[in-house]
């Protein structure tokens, strides 16, 4: 059963919108069943289009793709009829939440929704229409193999197992790591200040509605976000995101087409809003952000009132902690902990990762210490001061279970979730009647297993 261990450990490539990758090749191949799964088929265009969208992706598509998602299709049947007897809720509401973020990725890789429009042939109501019981399959099937898995753990005899299996040669090497964690204070701009940005943005408003100037060309020419300043301060929004500002939202949602928003204050600085296109929860907005300017005077301030947070840490007065969730201006500490975090949410990164102020601070630090207040830039363009604690640093080294447990745990963890789902497909797959197309067989010979494996009907 090696087969399922390398289908189940492998990324599911299959793609749900498969009419834009059927659209953009422009010629449609026809429809051949080349399997069934239970009362369920599978498609050989369903195969050949998801290929088309993995190299539209950009995605590497290797030698044997066509029979592994062939494999990964059965599979997902499987998983996805089982959920089905066993009644695992997937509702309505969060298949369209999966429908709505695919649009919306597809929309922001072709620049607009007309773009995807075009290229699909058909309207965003007709390409989710489409979509959505694909989508719904692939939210049972993820359900199933998580009910499967959720009651696996791991005890520290079976990690070193794990650790001691792996060859002396392959073990990798990691760079110095660290764990840090800071309270951050960004301090508030004057009033006076704060009633001048006010001014300029009406001005800029004024601007565009008299058509002196078009919105696009004014953000890139004054706005301080970087992260919208060259598209002329564009962004592709959902209603139901989270990670926006909600004053931001609030208001953007409140315009109409073409509307701009007099200047409205979110955690970030002072923003107009134009409502560019809208449909349903779905907007296309452009923004002008303007920082208000803080002044050193202020800038010492902040510093101060850290200054007396870090001697109340290390009097033992208070928790690092404890600091941070009472102190700190950084929403996500208040949540997730005041350490600064890589892109798979571990507490533990690497010096490329930090900004040249942090890697400063760090060369004078020792683990346990506690800077002195450090005024900072951060990358909205923001000025802060912060304190930072250094929790632990470790030296480069290869793997190990004194310094990398925890990552060994989790691979350890990884692998004895991969053996579960074998074992249940293992017991499974006989279960279900599986039919594959004779062609397609004889193209992909692993898929005899399937057949060889099940019981009589």
């Amino acid at each position: 059963m090696l087969y399922i261990k390398r289908i189940l450990t492998a990324c599911f490539l299959l793609m749900c919108f498969t009419t834009v990758a059927q659209s953009q090749a422009k010629k449609v191949i026809a429809d051949k069943i080349a399997a069934v799964v239970g009362d369920r088929i599978i498609l050989k265009s369903d195969i050949t289009n998801s290929i088309l969208d993995i190299a539209r992706q950009g995605g590497t598509v290797p030698e044997n793709a066509e029979c592994l998602l062939m494999e990964q299709a059965i599979v997902s049947k499987v998983l996805m009829l089982q959920a089905e007897k066993d009644s695992l809720p997937v509702t309505d509401d969060e298949v369209e939440a999966e429908l709505d973020q695919k649009i919306r990725y597809y929309i922001n890789q072709l620049g607009s929704q007309e773009a995807l429009e075009e290229m699909a042939g058909k309207s965003i109501y007709q390409i989710k229409d489409d979509a959505r019981e694909s989508v719904k399959e692939q939210k049972l099937s993820g359900a199933m193999q998580r009910k499967i898995v959720d009651n696996v753990r791991i005890t520290p005899n079976e990690v070193k197992a794990f650790f001691d299996k792996i060859p002396t040669d392959s073990l990798p090497f990691y760079e110095s790591e660290l764990e840090i964690c800071q309270v951050i204070s960004y301090p508030k701009a004057s009033r006076d200040l704060e009633q001048y940005i006010i001014g300029e943005m009406n001005n800029y408003k004024r601007q565009i509605e008299t058509k002196i100037t078009t919105f696009d060309a004014l953000a890139k020419k004054v706005s301080e976000d970087p992260g919208s300043k060259e598209r002329g301060g564009q962004y592709q929004i959902n209603r139901n995101e989270k990670s926006w500002d909600p004053i931001f939202m609030s208001t953007a949602f409140r315009l109409k087409e073409g509307d701009i928003s007099a200047p409205v204050k979110s955690k970030f600085g002072y923003h107009i809003i134009q409502m560019v296109q809208r449909n349903g929860d779905d907007a296309i907005v452009r923004h002008i952000l303007r920082i208000p300017p803080v002044t050193d005077d202020e800038i010492k301030q902040a510093s101060k009132k850290l200054d007396s947070v870090r001697t109340n840490i290390i009097a033992g007065k208070l928790s690092f902690n404890a600091a941070a969730s009472k102190y700190s201006d950084d929403e996500s500490a208040k949540f997730a902990g005041p350490c600064i975090t890589n892109r798979d949410g571990s507490t533990y990164v690497t010096i490329d990762a930090l900004d040249k102020d942090m890697v400063g601070m760090l060369g004078k630090m020792k683990i346990g210490d506690i800077s002195l207040p450090a005024a900072y830039t951060d990358e909205q363009g923001k000025k802060g001061v912060r304190i930072v604690y250094l929790k632990s640093r470790s030296e480069p080294h290869r793997m190990n279970l004194h310094d990398d447990y925890s990552r060994i745990s989790q691979f350890a963890l990884e692998e004895k979730k991969a053996k579960a789902m074998e074992k249940w497909m293992v017991t499974k797959l006989p279960t279900y009647y599986i039919s594959v197309d004779t062609q397609t067989e004889a193209e992909c010979p692993q898929l005899k297993k399937f057949a060889a494996e099940r019981k009589s009907f």
